[in-house]
């Protein structure tokens, strides 16, 4: 299937004559370039890049030198506007691995495009500790909120991190000291590949580097205490984990749920009565790929659900305060919909129904009597599937133990047709 990029497809991509290069740098500048990136400055009528960038291979510019445009332009208009001409594009190391190449990309099509990367300074970084890449968690916190690194938290995992300034690292060492990872390696690697280049390592907890250079990458090698906050790669995590009013989906019932809600690459799940975040979380934990938005009309639960949300390492959980179906206009249309507060509201089950992107997937937990009714009634006309969950937890009968069961809950799922409106 052939894919538009601003009226191009994609299919006639070899019949494109490159107009576009992407030149990725090095802290080395022109020193470490081969001789045809060279030339691809050389030659560009117009060159764009940050100024540093524009800085380290100035001798080589005989066009224009254009600096970005702040704010950063993500549509990249001015270096589209030029489509045809001679231009070039100055990148960090590797421009596709959260580089500038993956925006440009996104309205260029890759037929009118030349790039010539450099290690990134991830594969810096991985080279000078004696890291094999593949064992080793690599991600971006340039830009990001730093708690995207919790789910990482393991003892015994490796991280390398892109970092944004010279603040990031007292940040990232703080969150660690915190979590219960104070006695992890502490990696601080700045300006790599450079004459500046400067490593050193403490423990997180031990933390106090001054005279941070803007340009760093923090590499972990991470040691659990024993109370260290670790979020289990399975689902179904302690609730205690989460910071709620006792209005959760409890941790069997919710691993269930997650199961039936069946989260797939690059899925937007609606959590209707979000209550405190848990079953958007844990879907959006699945892989980083996954969106979830969070619906309720509580605005308390609404901010607990939030504070989870940064706790657990998912800051881009969304969440809405209102009620539900009037507040599901406006939204992006779901994959999957869970309902597990408020659904035998009038209006509510019909709505999320119609909101639902045909052929997504549906789940809907009951424990009253109502809202059962309504399962009932709904899977007797659409289909789907009825499961009953019933938990019993073992607790103190005098000087004994007993079984105390839960509510019992009752899951209705459903996968909408794909010629349903």
């Amino acid at each position: 299937m052939a894919v538009e990029y601003d009226g191009i497809s994609s299919a006639a991509s070899e019949k494109l004559v490159p107009w576009l290069s992407i030149v990725g740098l090095g802290e080395d500048g022109l020193a470490g370039l081969p001789a045809n990136a060279i030339q691809a400055i050389e030659i560009a009528e117009v060159v764009f890049g940050g100024k540093r960038h524009l800085g380290l291979v100035s001798g080589a510019i005989k066009g224009e030198p254009r600096p970005w445009p702040v704010p950063f332009d993500v549509a990249m208009t001015d270096v589209v506007a030029l489509r045809g001409r001679k231009v070039c594009v100055l990148a960090s190391g590797d421009p596709f691995f959260h580089g500038v190449g993956v925006s440009l990309l996104r309205h260029i099509d890759a037929g009118e495009v030349i790039t010539y990367p450099a290690p990134s300074a991830i594969s810096l970084a991985a080279s000078r500790l004696g890291w094999a890449l593949q064992n080793t968690e690599c991600i971006s916190l340039h830009g990001r909120s730093i708690d995207l690194i919790r789910p990482y938290l393991h003892s015994g995992a490796k991280i390398i991190a892109l970092t944004s300034d010279a603040s990031a690292p007292a940040l990232i060492a703080a969150l660690l000291k915190e979590t219960g990872f104070g006695r992890s390696i502490f990696h601080l690697l700045e300006a790599l590949g450079g004459p500046r280049e400067n490593p050193r390592a403490t423990t997180a907890k031990d933390f106090d580097f001054a005279d941070i250079d803007p340009l760093n990458v923090v590499a972990i090698e991470v040691v659990a205490d024993e109370a260290a906050r670790i979020l289990p790669f399975a689902s179904g995590l302690d609730d205690a984990l989460f910071e709620h009013d006792g209005q959760m989906t409890k941790r069997e019932i919710r691993a269930v749920t997650l199961s039936s809600l069946a989260p797939r690459h690059g899925e937007l799940l609606w959590d209707i009565g979000a209550g405190s975040g848990s079953i958007g979380i844990e879907w959006m934990l699945s892989h980083p790929s996954l969106r979830a938005i969070g619906i309720d009309q509580n605005a308390e639960r609404a901010e607990r659900a939030m504070r989870n949300a940064q706790a657990f390492g998912v800051p881009g959980l969304d969440v809405v305060i209102g009620t539900a179906p009037e507040a599901f206009e406006g939204l992006p249309t779901p994959d999957a919909i869970f309902i597990g507060g408020g659904g035998s509201e009038a209006g509510v089950l019909e709505g999320a129904i119609s909101a639902l992107k045909p052929a997504g997937r549906l789940v809907a937990n009951a424990v009253t009597l109502e809202m059962e009714a309504m399962l009932l009634s709904a899977q007797a006309r659409l289909g789907g599937s009825l499961i009953r969950l019933e938990v019993a937890r073992a607790s103190p009968v005098g000087q004994m133990q007993g079984w105390r069961a839960a509510m019992p809950v009752t899951q209705w799922s459903w996968v909408k047709p794909k010629d349903m409106p």
